[in-house]
């Protein structure tokens, strides 16, 4: 999902940042600093007001100080054994004075007072050299929704439990099959605490988990070999995947994939009808047409649905939603990284585009309120409008009768990589699971198909929609302008009644 997206023009300054990494595989493994309190601020009230008083000017319209701090650890294994362990920390602060369209940005990670005063300075000096006058005295807000337990997930489970599940689930992968040659699985878990001050002094804190597994296994067959991977994860702690079923289905399912692709023919190209499968296969939604939601892109007029509220830009029945407030989903927050409440926007309602997804300093310039989208990938990066876990909601269409009406066309049920220009909407995905469908019944699984379309107008081609509707598993990894955040995708069965695939068989 990590795909290329239009710049996003703004100034900033650094004032020099960098971070704490430790990787090895050495027997005893690196542990998540225990002693970290997520409630307690790194930096003395008092500095952080007079760091306030100091970044904002007079007529400043926003303006907040974002300190992190991180850990996170990761273990890999392949050939049968743990090989690579890594664990990382890092803190910082970030501060961001907006005036007008110019936000000034500046961070560190040096939480003295020298560099903390001079990264104040740095970032008033971008928005404008006047000088605040009342000062400002901080106080502490409760979070409006807790989500997901503020607890570090690594620390409920050791190294060598992980270690554990890691080697058990190499085990189950090669006696699936004979056929397994390689396996390869990746179990990580991060936990950041961060404290948002606000320019009127408010203070709020989130204390953020999330976790992840992957696995991807090799299989040969008279000297054909194919790949499978599978993966989930979410803001919950690793007793999840310790204790439930969770780990050996996915193991189960890449297992599945690859053996799947073995007996895989060749793509058909061409227009045709296509089904997509309910879950993952949201993630061509999120990119044909949720980038292109997103308001920076439409207050500069780049996107393709640039003023086009209340038009209508999809068929009738398509709704789709942005809600960062389900809990424990990869893409869900307790509070968006300028402190606004997360919650559901419906952006596309029975067809008719209702909304975009907002930041404050975009709501501010286009006259709307924000939606809780302000989103950031460190202290160090500037805020961006970004998707939180965005996805259609469910039909009336059964899913067994939407395929049932397909004469001839593609069955998209998992999809790899792709990418979409903003401005023109249009894509280009691959699938990973893919079937041939005639006549109603799924003949053949199908390798090398992608999907070439335009957002704005394959929305109008929908057809059926089911009432399975889905969320992806956790996997979910969003790109823009460089910086990269987690989020989830999800959607019903739907049928197209045309789309463009390109494929291997002539």
């Amino acid at each position: 999902m990590v795909l290329p997206s239009p710049d996003f023009t703004t100034r900033q300054t650094t004032c020099r940042a960098s971070s704490l990494t430790l990787t090895g595989g050495r027997e005893q493994f690196p542990t998540m600093n225990p002693t970290l309190k997520e409630s307690t601020l790194p930096v003395a009230q008092e500095t952080l007001a007079r760091m306030l008083d100091r970044m904002v000017p007079a007529g400043a319209d926003d303006a907040d100080l974002y300190l992190e701090q991180s850990s996170s650890e990761s273990l890999a294994l392949e050939e049968g054994r743990v090989k690579h362990v890594s664990a990382s920390t890092h803190q910082g602060i970030g501060a961001r004075v907006i005036k007008g369209e110019v936000s000034g940005h500046a961070y560190t990670d040096r939480l003295e007072n020298p560099a903390l005063m001079e990264c104040a300075r740095a970032a008033r000096a971008i928005a404008e050299s006047s000088k605040q006058t009342t000062p400002i005295s901080i106080h502490p807000e409760r979070p409006h929704h807790q989500l997901y337990q503020p607890t570090n997930p690594a620390l409920v489970a050791s190294m060598p439990e992980r270690k554990a599940l890691l080697e058990k689930l190499d085990r189950l992968a090669r006696t699936l099959d004979p056929r397994v040659q390689q396996v390869f699985a990746n179990v990580s878990a991060a936990f950041s605490s961060i404290h948002l001050i606000r320019m009127d002094g408010s203070h709020l804190h989130d204390a953020r988990p999330l976790v992840r597994l992957n696995i991807s296994v090799v299989v040969e067959q008279n000297g054909k070999r194919e790949t499978g991977s599978a993966g989930g994860g979410g803001r919950f702690d690793l007793s999840h995947l310790l204790k439930g079923d969770e780990a050996e289905r996915l193991t189960r399912e890449a297992v599945r994939l690859a053996l799947l692709n073995l007996d895989a023919v060749a793509a058909p190209a061409g227009p045709m009808p296509v089904v997509l499968g309910p879950g993952w296969p949201g993630v061509l939604l999120h990119e044909a047409i949720g980038h292109g939601l997103e308001g920076d892109f439409n207050r500069k007029g780049s996107s393709a649905f640039s003023g086009r509220i209340g038009e209508r830009i999809a068929a009738p029945g398509v709704t789709v939603v942005d809600d960062g407030s389900i809990a424990e989903r990869r893409g869900s927050l307790n509070m968006d990284d300028e402190g606004t409440p997360t919650g559901c926007t419906t952006l596309i309602e029975d067809g008719v585009l209702t909304a975009y997804m907002q930041d404050r300093q975009n709501a501010r310039l286009m006259g709307v309120e924000p939606t809780g989208n302000g989103r950031r990938q460190s202290y160090a990066h500037p805020v961006l409008p970004r998707m939180t876990n965005t996805f259609m909601l469910a039909g009336r269409d059964d899913p067994k009768e939407i395929l049932a009406s397909l004469k001839y066309g593609l069955y998209a049920v998992n999809f790899g990589g792709g990418q979409v220009d903003i401005t023109s909407g249009k894509f280009v995905f691959s699938t990973s699971e893919a079937y041939l469908v005639e006549n109603g019944e799924i003949k053949a699984p199908v390798k090398g198909a992608t999907l070439i379309g335009n957002g704005p107008d394959v929305l109008t081609r929908v057809s059926m929609i089911g009432n399975d509707l889905e969320l992806d598993p956790g996997v979910g990894t969003c790109g823009k302008d460089g910086q990269s955040v987690p989020v989830g995708v999800g959607q019903p069965t739907l049928k197209i009644d045309e789309m463009v695939v390109g494929g291997t068989d002539s």
